[in-house]
């Protein structure tokens, strides 16, 4: 089995931080990231708003446990518009499927995604690649999002399985 090794190599991917880019605000970082600016604030003990690009803030308090990636961040969920067609692992896309698509994972990396609001988890597997951009951190099959609850962005927790 090649692909959990892989998938321990991505752990920059799934770590609690982010690297400041350019034109980033500390506002927009905690927005996307479903902070407030004060809790980014405590968490990286900024006592003022000035950032810089290259600058690495936390995300978290908490530690990623030993063995178990995974990455806090907001969920969204693709569906009509794209079913029936190609995703970039080849297959054919199913909305009805657990499946989603994640930046770096790579294909046939199975997911457990729990929402954080409800607590309800579902296992995709990851066949596609997005979401693009510093917003979301999955893609989630309409069925996997219908099954946690998550059909408008959603703060979930995605932890690599083995």
């Amino acid at each position: 089995m090649r692909l959990l090794p892989l998938a321990f190599l991505l752990l920059p991917a799934l770590a609690q931080t982010y690297t400041v880019q350019k034109g980033d605000t500390l506002f927009r970082i905690a927005k996307a990231h479903g902070l407030s600016v004060a809790e980014l604030k405590r968490l990286n003990g900024l006592s003022s708003d000035l950032i810089h690009p290259g600058q690495v803030l936390r995300l978290s308090a908490k530690e990623t446990p030993p063995g178990h990636p995974y990455q806090e961040g907001l969920a969204v969920w693709y569906g009509p518009g794209f079913h029936g067609k190609r995703t970039a692992s080849g297959e054919i896309y199913d909305m009805h499927a657990l499946t989603a698509a994640h930046p770096t994972l790579p294909f046939g990396t199975r997911v457990r995604v729990t929402n954080l609001k409800n607590g309800r988890s579902v296992v995709v597997r990851i066949n596609d690649r997005g979401p693009f951009g510093g917003r979301y951190i999955i893609d989630l099959s309409y069925a996997a999002a219908k099954a946690i609850g998550a059909l408008s962005a959603t703060r979930v927790r995605l932890e690599v399985l083995p």
